[in-house]
Order: structure tokens, then sequence, then C-alpha cells
């Protein structure tokens, strides 16, 4: 495969792009009227428009060339085949197993893993369901009201985020809490208000190794011991999603509660997997089935529709056409729904982690654009807060704006408001205001340079039918596959995060020198030196 910038059809995108790169999405309009009819895709429960995005049939038609010149749907095949992609840790990369139905057949290394990972839904199956239905006692006998997740990063966000996200289908009699920072205050805070005697932890780390987490379940180890006033209490409120059964026994935890998953499973890609036992105990079992039915329905879309009507394939092509053509570096993601506030976060993950990449596959520096920056907050309160810059600064943020045709609350007029100022925004955003549009309003000639809006700022408009436990899997599925999609044609490894696990090293060094009593040789630059000798210094006062 040649280098991307000297492809044909990048060549091709960056001479197409010094053409259309003025045109403006009024004239775009207002030269087609079936521009929406031509440039939105229906998908399983939701459709994609983006006719609002500052694209022509050619550009898509370049884009799509550029696609399949990377060679994405053969990409995309050897993933679902159990193809080692992931090349520079040899693995596999088989989130779509943690979906597949009982009678599919996923092959690892000639094994087919799909009983393996139905076997541990089995488990979490049964257990959630004892803990919902009080058949599962704590120490003294009274029945689990409280869970909370110890988790970080992938085994953190995803939990947090589908609960909230699906808080409507959850049990209402019990409490969940998600501690993942290593500030103390976040566990003290999570904790304050439960009765030791009704919480269960699940501690989710895939090595039982990890810092953060493992700081925090030995605090919320000495917690519970301390309220409860003995060590083998343990056993009945702590259960592990590891695969380190050494670990965890050691910890005081039942292996018969442990709940593995595989090194096939990327943590930001994992909340379907064991990681999602919190989720299933909240929304339970048949919820979280939905959940995954959810994920499954995007995986066939994704693995089966033509890329001209693939909704993964083509949000990455229009993320690619404005990262490396236009110069964007960020996307918004604006979810009209207040369930959805944690969505962005968990997005900022998986795409960040994905494909912020310096190098290509072959260990060479990119001359070009990777991932750009993704943030968001739920509509509508961003429009009070960053939408100025959105739709009056400098900077162009091509933004994906989520809404739901049926509401989950029967509060008259809110859902009707609600999603009136969705369409209204992307309305705005591609449209704007002119100066002469202003005048023949009335408005004083001498407001008319502060009140144009120029337009042109670049929307996709996801309308999904509802917020459900399944429609939620199919969202994240999307996310995943688009993601995917942008590292096959820049040509990285999405499923690797080397610079993260960096910083955990370095952390470990540092450690012992705060802690010792005496004071340390300190071998750093001499910034980080005189920082810890401040903190040092500093901390008791």
């Amino acid at each position: 495969m040649s280098g991307l910038t000297e492809s044909p059809a990048w060549r091709a995108l960056a001479a197409h792009h010094a053409q259309v790169k003025d045109v403006h999405l009024r004239t775009l309009f207002a030269e087609d009227a079936q521009r929406f009819t031509k440039f939105s895709v229906e998908g399983p429960g939701l459709l994609l428009d983006y006719s609002k995005n500052r694209v022509t049939a050619e550009t898509m038609r370049l884009l799509l060339d550029l696609a399949r010149e990377r060679q994405v749907e053969q990409r995309r095949d050897a993933m679902f085949a159990g193809e080692k992609i992931n090349i520079t840790e040899q693995r596999a990369v088989l989130h779509v197993a943690l979906r597949a139905p009982r009678d599919a057949s996923i092959l690892v290394d000639g094994r087919n893993v799909v009983p393996e990972v139905h076997a541990v839904l089995d488990a979490m199956a049964r257990f959630a369901a004892q803990v919902r239905d009080g058949s599962w006692l704590g120490h003294t006998g009274q029945r689990i009201r409280n869970v909370v997740n110890i988790g970080i990063g992938g085994s953190y966000l995803g939990p947090e985020m589908a609960w909230r996200a699906l808080r409507p289908f959850s049990d209402r009699g019990m409490r969940f809490r998600f501690v993942a920072n290593i500030d103390g205050a976040d566990f003290v805070e999570a904790t304050q208000d439960l009765d030791a005697a009704e919480t269960l932890f699940v501690i989710s780390s895939k090595t039982f190794t990890t810092l953060e987490t493992m700081t925090n379940a030995a605090s919320a180890r000495a917690w519970l011991v301390g309220k409860l006033g003995s060590e083998a209490a343990v056993a009945r409120h702590f259960v592990a999603v590891s695969t380190n059964a050494a670990k965890v026994r050691e910890f005081g935890i039942d292996t018969a509660n442990m709940f593995g998953f595989w090194d096939w499973v990327g943590g930001r890609y994992s909340m379907d997997s064991a990681i999602g036992l919190s989720t299933m105990i909240a929304i339970g079992p048949e919820g979280f089935a939905e959940l995954l039915a959810g994920f499954h329905d995007m995986d066939t879309h994704f693995r089966t529709t033509p890329l001209e009507r693939n909704l993964p394939a083509l949000m990455a092509l229009l993320t690619v056409w404005y990262n490396n053509f236009f110069g964007a570096q960020t996307v918004g993601v604006m979810p009209y729904s207040a369930h959805l506030a944690r969505f962005p976060a968990y997005l900022q993950q998986l795409q960040m982690e994905s494909n912020g990449k310096h190098v290509d596959m072959q260990g060479k520096h990119v001359d070009y654009e990777t991932g750009p920056v993704i943030w968001g907050e739920p509509g509508t309160d961003g429009q009070h807060s960053f939408y100025q810059l959105i739709h009056q600064g400098t900077k162009l943020i091509p933004c994906d704006l989520i809404g739901f045709c049926r509401p989950l609350s029967d509060l008259p007029h809110h859902h009707d408001y609600l999603m009136a100022n969705l369409f209204a925004q992307a309305e705005a955003l591609a449209f704007g205001k002119t100066a002469e549009e202003l005048a023949a309003e009335g408005s004083p000639a001498f407001q008319t340079p502060f009140r144009v809006a120029e337009g042109n700022r670049p929307t996709n408009l996801l309308l999904v039918d509802a917020l459900t436990p399944r429609s939620l899997g199919m969202l994240v599925a999307l996310y995943e596959h688009n993601v995917f999609t942008q590292g096959a044609i820049w040509g990285i490894d999405s499923f690797d995060q080397w610079g993260v696990e960096l910083g955990k090293v370095l952390a470990q060094r540092i450690i012992p020198e705060l802690e010792s009593a005496a004071a340390p040789a300190l071998a750093h630059d001499s910034s980080t030196n005189a920082l810890i000798t401040r903190y040092r210094s500093r901390r008791g006062a």
C-alpha cells in the first residue's frame, strides 16, 4: 500500500478540496432540492442526515475511493475473522465476539470463542439475578442495595456511561456508584452515605494490578472490614472482573465470583464484556441482552452494508475530510439527551486512545493528521455555553448532533422543545444569518457585524427512535466502527495505547520518592525535581 498522502485517491481529494472548500451550504441546498434524500442513510433504528456537510456527490465518490484504496473492507473482514490486526501486541481485535449470538462461530487461533463468551454472560446473569432478587446476601444477612464499580478507563467510563444512559430501565431500589480517580476524595464521596452491610464492590482490572483501581480497592476493603468488623465479610461484598485468579484470591475474593474476559478485548471496547457486570445488575440480564443485541445490529450493518450506505464508514470518511483537508482539529459530540451526559466522555477515550497515534503500521512517522480531539456536552446545556464559538468563532468544528424521537419522560412540552432546539441548531450552523437578512428584520445597522453568523458549519444529525438498551448498544458500536474506519484509512494501529503506559511507568518511579521518610536523591529534570521537593515540604502544612 502506497503512502497515504501520495496515493491517487488522496491527491484527487486534495485537488477537489481546492475547488469546493469555499462553497457554502446555502448554495448546495439551493442548487439541489433533493439534497436530504441523496445525503441521508437509514440504519438499524436510526437515521443519519449528513446533508448539512460541505460535500457534493463528487466529494463522497472520492472519499469512498479512498476507503477502497486503503482496503477498509478487507481490514474490516480481517477483524471479524479474528486475525491479529493489533500488530504491536500481536492480538486479535474481537469486541464483536462479545455480542455475537450463541450459535455464531468466531475463531481465534483456530478456536471458536463464542461459547466462552456466553459462558461468562451466563455466569454474570446468574449472579446479577441473585443480587437483584435479594437472594445474594451480605455478610450480616442483609440484601445488597448498593453497587460500587471500581475501575479506571475502559473499566469505568463504559459502565458509568451506560448506567446514566439507562437509568429509566434500572432497578430504582438500588444505588450505583462509580469510582476511578485515585484522589481519595472520589472514594470517600462515593461511600460516605452507604451502609457497608448492603454494599457490593465490583473490582474491575484485567491484571488486578492497575495502580488506581487496586489502591481504591484496598481502601474499599479497609472501609468494609472496618465497618463490619470481619475479614470474612470480603467474600460476600466483593466480586472481581479480572483474568488474574491468583491476585483475586490473594485479595480475599472467591474466584467463583470472578468474571473473566480475554486479551482480544481492549479496555475501551469492553463495556459489553464482564466489565459491564454493574450495568447488568442495574438493568437486569434481559436488558443487558438487549444492549448486546443493539451492538450486534450495528456489527451486522457495518460488516454487510456497502460503503455507500454504511453509517460508521460514512461518518469516518467525513471526519477524515474535515480533519485532513479542512484542518479541523476537533469533533463535537452533542447528544440532545440528559441521560447521555457521559457519552461524549466515553467517546473521548474510545476515539482519542485509539487514533491518537503518530506512526503508521510500519512504525514510520506520519505526515498527516490522525485522530481529532473529541469533546462535547448535552444539548441544550451547551447552547448556553460553548455554541457561541461554534457559530461565530474562527475555528471550524464539525459536530455530531444526536436526538431521539420518543422521550423518556412524560412531562408535557419538554421533548418537543428539546428537539426544536436540536433541529434549529443544525439549521443555524449550516445557514447562519446574513447581513441582508438582518437588515430585512430591522436590526440596527451598527449591530450587523456582531450579529452576522457565517454558517457553513457542518453537522451530522443522528435521529434515533428512542434511547433504550438496544439503541445505546447500536450507538456505541456505530462509533467503535467509525473509529476503526478512520484508523484503517490513516494506516495506524487503533488498538494499542503505548502512550498511556509511559505515564504509568513514570508514576511508579516517583511514588517511593514521595513516600520515603528521608529526602530522596532525585534524578529527574530540574522542574520535576523542584516540584517533588516542594510537594514533600508542603503536604503536611
